[in-house]
C-alpha cells in the first residue's frame, strides 16, 4: 500500500538511483595507515611505506570520486 503514503523516500519514476563502483582503495588506505602505526614502534620504514600507501590510496580515491561525480547528471538544482 505505498499508494497511500506520498512521503516515501522512493526516486521519481525515470529517476536513477547513483551507487559509486566497487573499489580496493579504502581497505589498502586502512592497510596503508595501520603499516605507519606500527612503524612508529618498530622501523622507520614502515612508517614511510605506510605513509606513502595511504596518500596514494587518498589522492587516487579522490580523483575516481571526482571523476564519477562528473559523470552523473545534473541534479534538480
Amino acid at each position: 500500500m505505498a499508494e497511500d503514503h506520498p512521503d516515501t523516500n522512493v526516486p521519481p519514476v525515470g529517476e536513477e538511483i547513483h551507487l559509486p563502483d566497487n573499489t580496493i582503495l579504502p581497505l589498502l588506505m586502512a592497510v596503508g595507515i595501520t603499516v605507519a602505526l606500527v612503524g612508529i614502534t618498530t622501523w622507520i620504514g614502515f612508517v614511510v611505506a605506510g605513509t606513502v600507501l595511504f596518500l596514494w590510496t587518498l589522492v587516487k580515491w579522490i580523483r575516481e570520486a571526482r571523476a564519477e561525480m562528473d559523470h552523473l547528471p545534473p541534479g534538480p538544482h
